[in-house]
This record gives C-alpha cells, structure tokens and sequence, in this order.
C-alpha cells in the first residue's frame, strides 16, 4: 500500500525523470500507470518510443529527452555540461513552476546535482541531506540522514539534519514529537567525536525531542524515529543494512528448500515470511527525499522495481500535499537552526549578524546510495 493522498496530494504534479531505472523503462511506464489511476498528475521526461504506451492516458504528459547521465559520468559536470539531459529538464520544470515536485530512478548523483542547481537550497540551510526510511518488522521505518550527500560533515550541519529530520518525520510520516539521535559510538554524552559530542551538546539544549546517542545496534530497536550522522557513516549504514537484508532473506529461502520438513515448516511460516520480505523491500518504501532545498525532490533506489517508483512518486505528492518544504523552514527559524542564527551562537552574545544569502549548496558527494 502507498502513503494516503488527500485531494491536494493527488492533483500534485511530479516531474519524472524516466531514463535510468535498472530494470528498463517498463517499470516506470508500470509505475506512472498506477499513479495517474490514483488522481496524480505526472509529466514524464524520457524517450518517446519507450514511453507510447502512456501517450494519451489521462493525467499524464510526455516530453521528449533522450540525453541520459549514468552512474559513470560525473555528476556535476554532466548536470552542468547536458541541459538537455532528462534529469536536468525534469529538476528544470520543477523549478520553473510546471511540477510540484522530482522524482528519479536514474543516476543519484546526477539526481541530487540536478535537484541542487535548480532548486538550491532553502534559506538558511547549511547542506541539503539525503532522508532515508529503514524499514523495521515491528514498528514504523527509522528516517536516517544523511544518507550519502555530504560525506564530511561539520556540527552544525548535524544539527540542521535533526531538525530537517524531525519536520519531515512528523510533516509527512505523520509522526508526533518525533524522538531524535545522533549516531555514535556509545551512548554517554562525551562519546563519539568532536563534531558528535557537540551537535549532542547543542541539540540538548534545543527544543527538538532529542533522545542523545545511539549505537549501530539500536537502529532497529525503538529508541528513536529520527537518526543523524555524516553523509559517509549513513550511505555505509543503508549498504549494510539492504545487503544484510537480502542475505538474511536468501538464507531462508535456502534453509526452506534444504529438506521435507524445512519445506513444510516454510510452508507453514509462508504468510510470515511475505511479511517479512515485503518490510526489507526497498521497493516498499519508495526512495529517499532531499531535504533542505526549496523544492520536492525524491531519488528512488536504482533497482527500483515499478512499486518502488510508483511509491517515490507518492512520496514526492505526499510531500507537497503536507506541505514539508514549508514546515521544514518555519521549524528551523523557530528554532534557531538557521545558517545564520547557528553561526552568531557560535560566534557568541557580541557579534553581528552574517548575512546569509541562500545561495546554491555545495555540490553532492559522487557516492550515494
């Protein structure tokens, strides 16, 4: 099942990049048919011959753009150096007025370069972050940022992450009071880094529902909704956790198939096992989200099936639809998180405001996920 859509949800319209998804441009002609069945309008940035079986459905708009940028090229010069490239043209429209919000299967960086130029950033915001939901059996997906958009990344920008984290979790994830961590090494205050220790510092003495520090084992308990680290630990930690995923899945399928009676026991524990294999699905989730632009940006994973581009798609529309960019700048100026009011805390009680221009972020980290 997808995220509810309210009215205004369904009539968002997502700009989607449509070259690149692994598994070919079948999935995506899939994903955008179910989507615009459930009242989202889409415009479709890709090859028109791939892409015909769309032509004409109801909700939905196809724009020729056959420049593709792969995981081989790098990403801002070729974000830079293609304007007609699908992602650019997809990220442009956004800009421009003519989508609500970008989706894309294709290649990451590219994604987040394009997203970073023609959006750019919100006002006040140190670094955009990579959002990622990790699903758990038991209980709602942890949000985890960053998630491979800056691999260094100083205090401050920590403390941005919990509170972009925090506005998401609780805009669209429908989250209440959403308890927020920094992954570290130990639980204690004074564990983990320089940088840690003080965004922990800063943090607990914000307005957030800050729950401290986490271990890499805690991530699948319930200590928190909302967990930050630097862009180089998070992209590490979703690698480990999709591989061991799919590890522990191959195992049981394995250990099924090893006798009779495993069989029957795998045929007895067959609605579990769906389950569980439908929570560790990427393609359950739907991608993850670039918090901090002025825009909707969604970066769907690269082996995304059609479920899984139909659900970044609805994650993209239930973006706009609780407006998140929005709540996510008011929660940051109300709390003092912006660039600027973070820099003039630091430069302590005597020092003058620096203006902050909000001009484009840094570009992305060549690693993601």
């Amino acid at each position: 099942m997808g995220l509810p859509l309210s009215e205004r949800g369904a009539r968002a319209t997502i700009a989607v990049d449509a070259l690149g998804a692994e598994q070919g441009p079948g999935v995506v002609v899939e994903a955008a048919h179910a989507a615009a069945a459930d009242g989202i309008r889409l415009r479709l940035f890709g090859r028109p011959d791939e892409l015909s079986e769309l032509d004409g459905v109801e909700g939905i708009e196809l724009v020729a753009a056959t420049e593709l940028i792969t995981n081989h090229d790098d990403p801002v010069s070729a974000v830079r150096g293609r304007p007609g490239a699908s992602i650019v043209r997809a990220a442009a429209d956004v800009a421009d007025g003519g989508s609500d919000a970008l989706v894309s299967a294709g290649s990451t960086g590219a994604t987040m370069a394009a997203a970073l130029f023609a959006l750019r950033r919100m006002r006040g915001v140190h670094r955009p972050a990579l959002a990622a939901q990790i699903p758990h059996p038991r209980r709602r997906p942890l949000l985890l940022l960053d998630g491979g958009a800056n691999s260094d990344a100083r205090a401050q920008h920590l403390i941005q992450f919990a509170y972009l984290g925090a506005a998401f979790a609780e805009a669209v994830l429908d989250v209440a009071e959403p308890r927020v961590a920094l992954l570290s090494v130990g639980e204690e205050a004074k564990k983990g880094t320089s940088i840690v220790v003080e965004a922990h510092d800063t943090l607990r003495a914000g307005e957030l529902n800050f729950a401290g520090h986490v271990e890499g084992r805690d991530l699948f308990t319930d200590e928190a909704d909302v967990v930050v680290t630097d862009g180089f630990t998070g992209n590490v930690v979703l690698k480990t956790v999709e591989g061991t995923a799919r590890a522990y899945a191959g195992a049981a399928k394995d250990a099924e198939r090893s006798s009779r009676r495993a069989a029957l026991g795998g045929r007895l524990m067959r609605r579990e096992l769906d389950e569980l294999h439908e929570l560790i699905d990427p393609d359950s989730i739907g991608g993850a989200i670039l918090l901090g632009l002025r825009g909707v940006a969604v970066v769907a994973h690269g082996s995304a099936g059609a479920r899984g581009i139909e659900n970044a798609v609805r994650v993209a529309a239930r973006s706009v639809q609780e407006g998140a960019v929005e709540r996510t700048g008011e929660l940051l100026a109300r709390s003092g998180a912006t660039r600027a009011m973070l820099r003039d805390r630091n430069r302590g009680p005597d020092s003058s405001p620096a203006p902050d221009p909000g001009a484009a972020a840094p570009v992305p980290a060549k690693q993601a996920p």
